[in-house]
């Protein structure tokens, strides 16, 4: 029997099974169009009865990580039958999958810099930047939650072109060169604002994505705080070793 740990937030069991459920098919641990244990098996597995499996079992289906089908029993379902979008290094690839959700901007302001948006940004403490938050889609499922900080010197743009367009190809018409970003990838907990917007439950792990963006001179151009569903979006690159001394140093390819 597999133990459930326990846990400070108000996860019901369901949940709790349906999160380790999802790590093990992120993981491959059953093949892509492979029949998973019998419901019996894993209410056994995890000590719960069936009802409370096939609630988590249910969400599952929900995000098309598993196909049930009548008489036959369920399946696991490929990453990309699932749907997952690949979230990559590159510049050129952040703009093309965004060209292939459906984004709805939540809000849209005007607002003077604080101090950790000044500063990323290198311009003064309540100079006006303009603050967007949009919640990304991928075939009708919510995958990310996007707060962006450009500064009004740079450009200022509608709630029609943020709904229509990704917010580099945005800069780049508006004139800004964009040569690059720097960004960081952490974990975080959803919150009580997050968590309903993303369709999960208060407390489920997301990924936590910091990045700004430079043009051709180094300028700061925009400042990005994603949360990220982790069962939607995986991170990739390319390292190759650097250099012949000891210790070596692994570099990113992109």
């Amino acid at each position: 029997m597999q133990t459930i740990p326990a846990s400070p937030l108000p996860l019901p069991r369901y949940h709790q099974i349906y999160l380790m459920l999802r790590e093990r098919l992120a993981a491959g641990e059953f093949a892509a169009d492979a029949p998973l244990p019998g419901e019996v098996a894993l209410a056994r597995t995890f000590g719960v009865s069936r009802m409370t499996l096939r609630a988590a079992l249910d969400l599952l289906a929900q995000e098309k990580l598993i196909v049930r089908q009548r008489g036959r029993g369920t399946f696991a379902r490929s990453r990309q039958a699932a749907g997952s979008a690949p979230m990559l290094g590159l510049l050129e690839n952040l703009v093309a999958n965004g060209l292939r959700t459906v984004v709805k901007v939540i809000e849209l302001s005007e607002a003077p810099a604080g101090g950790e948006v000044a500063e990323a940004l290198r311009i003064a403490a309540g100079d006006p930047v303009q603050r967007a938050v949009r919640l990304r889609s991928y075939r009708g499922s919510p995958i990310s939650h996007l707060s962006t900080f450009v500064p009004a010197s740079v450009a200022r743009f509608s709630r029609k072109e943020l709904s229509a367009k990704p917010m580099l190809r945005l800069l780049e018409e508006a004139g800004v060169s964009v040569a690059g970003a720097d960004q960081t990838v952490s974990a975080r907990l959803s919150d009580p604002a997050t968590a309903p917007l993303l369709n999960l439950a208060l407390g489920s792990p997301l990924l936590s994505v910091r990045r700004v963006v430079y043009d051709e001179s180094g300028r700061p151009v925009q400042l990005l705080h994603g949360l990220y569903r982790p069962d939607r979006y995986h991170y990739r690159m390319h390292l190759t070793r650097a250099g012949t001394d000891v210790p070596s140093v692994w570099v990113s390819g992109h």
